[in-house]
């Protein structure tokens, strides 16, 4: 059976809604994340309109190099709420598309449509239904990746933005991607695709250009990886998200007004994080076994450290002990600090009678 998978992707979502509610913004460089306070704003974008874009402002870039390069666009805070609303609506409308269905984040899903249809042109035809009705019925607009495997419909709906389709088949998929450079390639960022260059790897085409035996003598392990993911060889499963959601971890960071040397605020921050999401894990029945603490100082150094215990908890006085723990050679540090993350995984779920549904736990 030819495996057939959508991927499909709301386009600058956040900013998107605000547009949707605010159509005197549509045209304006539209810039969603932190208060930028004249260039002298804490935090990063979330997300910025095309727009915005043509300036260079992107994604993750720090609120004030976005104010650098467009202090005339309009900046908003995200609305969460609003987001989760928009989302659901069209969440809804793809569950009942495949049996298959999973949200992989607000603003992006899977659906294994091989039980559906039989053929790429099948696949086409309600990849632009799914395109239109979320149009029409919800007032934003998606891109689609359709392909044969998770990774390339990934690839795809990234390949025709905004408002675009992208059908990759056995059949095309060399020629059609062959030109797209390896950060296509979910998992390779800017700072690992140096390793790629630096082995004379920067386009699909070179990757295509060797055989397995040649890539994995170039890259070691990491060469099985490349050549299967954009060859759609991975083999990665659709997962149904609908009856249960079943998070790797949960995490929270904040981002202080001003760098900080001062290490009672730090662990001050750390314990109203831990406090908060020990509420929301004890109201799920969640245990975890490794806790993660984030820390980033002057000029966006950032350090990460984790321990795994012996069994799993959910013990706010054992986390606390184990940010300490973790902390502890960043304490004399010199370095102010920007921010402070922390991070729970490896969990267990234990099921009682009154539990919530997990679904809940994205609420």
């Amino acid at each position: 059976m030819l495996d057939i998978i959508f991927h499909v992707d709301l386009d600058c979502f956040f900013a998107a809604v605000e547009l949707f509610d605010h159509p005197e913004l549509v045209g304006v460089p539209l810039i969603i994340g932190a208060d930028p306070k004249k260039g002298k704003g804490r935090g990063v974008v979330s997300t910025c309109s095309y727009e915005a874009r043509d300036y260079g402002v992107h994604s993750g870039m720090p609120i004030s190099r976005a104010y650098e390069l467009c202090p005339f666009a309009v900046y908003l805070r995200p609305r969460f709420n609003r987001i989760k609303e928009i989302s659901e609506k069209v969440m809804k409308i793809l569950q009942n598309y495949s049996n298959t269905f999973q949200q992989a984040s607000i603003d992006e899903a899977y659906l294994d449509m091989s039980n559906v249809i039989s053929n790429f042109q099948q696949a086409e035809k309600i990849a632009f239904s799914i395109k239109e009705r979320v149009k029409s019925e919800v007032g934003v607009t998606c891109s689609i990746g359709v392909a044969f495997s998770k990774t390339l419909a990934k690839i795809g709906s990234d390949f025709h933005k905004p408002d675009g389709i992208t059908v990759i088949t056995p059949t095309n998929y060399k020629n059609l991607l062959q030109n797209l450079p390896i950060t296509a390639i979910p998992g390779i960022g800017k700072k690992t695709k140096f390793f790629y260059y630096s082995k004379e790897i920067r386009t699909f085409k070179d990757i295509y250009e060797l055989s397995l035996p040649e890539l994995s003598r170039k890259l070691g392990t990491s060469g099985k990886w490349l050549f299967n993911a954009i060859h759609g060889q991975d083999r990665r499963k659709v997962h149904d998200s609908r009856n249960i959601y079943d998070p790797k971890s949960i995490s929270s960071e904040r981002t202080f007004h001003e760098d900080t040397d001062d290490f009672s605020l730090v662990m001050e921050k750390i314990d109203s994080m831990n406090r908060k999401l020990h509420k929301k894990m004890k109201e799920y029945n969640m245990f975890y076994r490794t806790i993660s603490v984030k820390i980033r100082f002057q000029g966006f150094i950032t350090y990460t450290r984790a321990q795994s215990l012996a069994s799993p908890t959910c013990s706010i006085s054992t986390a606390k002990a184990v940010f300490q723990e973790l902390l502890e050679e960043f304490k004399h540090s010199e370095r102010k600090i920007r921010l402070i993350g922390i991070k729970f995984s490896n969990f267990r779920v234990e099921k009682s009678k009154n539990q919530k549904k997990i679904t809940e736990f994205l609420k």
